[in-house]
């Protein structure tokens, strides 16, 4: 089995937020843009890897979803707990400092991990917890 990852959804509710952190400020490319029924889809990756995208959705995309997973869905992404992705970097102190500049939702500043790792975390537009490898 020849297995690749060719795209992860996050949540997001606000295009142009998300827009301004994804590709201004992370520089991904945008790969697609879509609205449907009054909502908004994008998708973007990293100019190097054109196989391997991030879908941002509608978090209430699915219309089975009930009132009650609604309200724990909004709680989640309130509280930066519903969704995230492991992003990686050459230039862990660069990728902050520009992440920090654009005024971004500092987490954690990069910090050498017990388990090995050096890594940062910050939030997303919608709350989407974003962390920073360093790899070499």
């Amino acid at each position: 089995m020849n297995l690749t990852i060719h795209q992860a959804f996050l949540p997001h509710h606000d295009a142009e937020a998300s827009l301004a952190f994804y590709r201004d400020l992370l520089g991904f490319e945008v790969r697609n843009d879509v609205e449907y029924g009054g909502q908004h889809w994008l998708t973007l990756g990293p100019a190097g890897q054109p196989d391997v995208s991030i879908v941002l959705q509608p978090p209430f995309a699915d219309p089975g979803i009930s009132p009650e997973e609604r309200e724990t869905i909004s709680a989640m992404m309130a509280k930066g707990t519903y969704a995230g992705i492991n992003l990686a970097t050459p230039d862990l102190a660069g990728t902050f400092d520009r992440l920090q500049a654009g005024d971004t939702e500092v987490v954690q500043e990069p910090t050498d991990q017990p388990w090995g790792v050096r890594d940062c975390a910050v939030r997303d537009p919608a709350g989407s917890m974003i962390r920073i490898f360093e790899v070499t």
